[in-house]
């Protein structure tokens, strides 16, 4: 392999070129990124940075002696995927020909239309989309969050921190109710309302009324208005494929791949949030949009792209984390899979305890708040637990 371009240019596709070159790659090395900015780290947009606790040069993610040799082309959105000449088509019409191609282009905040276009209305995706929401934060600004997913809980904790007064709109749910479920969700919905978020079920957004270029006041469906100074829409983000177009590749919630990462065109894989990964604890493919996919995928992809794939099946299981109200939770596996609920250390109530999700005797997920020690210990048993089952799954299918 000659020449190997990298779509995507944040945490997913730096670590995909440092797997590169820690693998032996010389060749030609392009990384192509939509932002101008270099890569840096998203996490920390949403609480330190929001909050102005630490600014942009704290989330580099290039060490100062750090060199890829690697060509930067920044500023320039990839337009389309050529299959048959692998090659990226830039929006000015540039063409990155190469023998491998890592797509890396993460995802894209939804956004709602009733709400789309106004100055006050923010998403948070970028480091430019925190600077903005950051200018808006202040003592007595009222902010409405539309959405209780992580961006929304965690924006929700840093804007009380500030001053301002916070509405979580959480439509039907409860905040973190499709990674954790609803009783777990329903747990953190009480840290919320301990520290002043009024958060709200069961209404949508009716209509909205303006000022010019300004929100001023949401009606929710219940008849129930918000009068606002800003507005966070945090209900999610979608993979961004839609560049990917005619390419071949197929793609549902993702461009689906195997458990390397790779794609149906040779030569082409895919990682962090804009990949869904063939998951052998949910038995189809899996987008896990979080940090640590980021992190951790590429390297995978990368030794797959190169020819020599890992052997061991992917058994890693999902995990995050996020820092509300000074509290660190951590969640790892499936909550999907889990027929119950164990408390095992702690206490739910004072959001400071431990909790295992099972399938019948079988551990597939963990939750933790404020129990950092314990939680590292007993997600190793999990990880040890799963990847059993997984190993006898697999080699049942193989006999």
């Amino acid at each position: 392999m000659k020449t190997l371009a990298i779509v995507g240019a944040s945490l997913a596709g730096l670590s995909a070129a440092r797997a590169a070159r820690a693998e032996g790659f010389d060749g030609r090395l392009v990384l192509i990124g939509e932002e101008t900015h270099r890569p840096y780290d998203r996490p920390p947009l949403s609480k330190d940075f929001l909050s102005g606790k630490v600014g942009p040069e704290a989330l580099r993610l290039e060490s100062d002696d750090e060199d890829l040799a690697a060509e930067w082309v920044l500023g320039q959105r990839a337009a389309s995927l050529d299959p048959r000449e692998r090659a990226v088509v830039l929006e000015d019409g540039t063409r990155v020909e190469a023998d491998g191609v890592v797509l890396a282009t993460g995802s894209t905040a939804r956004v709602l239309p009733a709400l789309d276009g106004f100055e006050n209305v923010h998403t948070l995706r970028t480091l430019d989309d925190a600077q903005r929401l950051g200018d808006a934060l202040a003592p007595g600004v009222r902010l409405l969050v539309v959405g209780a997913g992580l961006i929304g809980a965690e924006v929700a904790s840093t804007a009380r921190a500030a001053g301002a007064e916070v509405v979580v709109l959480a439509g039907g749910g409860v905040p973190l109710a499709r990674c954790l479920g609803p009783s777990m969700g329903s747990v953190l919905a009480g840290l919320h309302a301990a520290h002043g978020v009024e958060l709200l079920h069961g209404a949508g957004i009716d209509a909205v009324r303006s000022a010019g270029a300004q929100v001023r006041s949401v009606e929710l469906t219940d008849g129930r208005v918000l009068e606002v100074d800003a507005v966070l829409v945090a209900v999610g983000g979608e993979a961004a494929t839609g560049w990917l177009s005619g390419s071949g590749l197929e793609v549902a919630d993702g461009v689906v791949c195997d458990e390397h990462g790779r794609t149906r065109l040779p030569g082409v894989v895919a990682v962090g949030d804009c990949a869904a990964w063939l998951d052998h604890h949910l038995g189809r493919p899996h987008r896990l949009g979080h940090w640590n996919a980021a992190l951790t995928q590429p390297a995978r992809a990368v030794r797959a792209l190169l020819g020599s794939p890992d052997p061991e099946p992917q058994s890693t299981l999902p995990y995050f984390w996020s820092d509300q109200y000074g509290i660190r939770i951590q969640f790892s596996g499936h909550a999907e899979l889990a027929d119950r609920i164990e408390i095992e250390a702690g206490d739910a109530e004072g959001h400071s305890f431990l909790a295992a999700y099972y399938r019948g005797d079988d551990p597939v997920a963990l939750l933790s708040c404020a129990q950092a020690k314990l939680f590292a210990k007993r997600r190793r048993d999990v990880e040890r637990s799963q990847r059993a089952r997984i190993a006898e799954t697999l080699g049942a299918l193989l006999n």
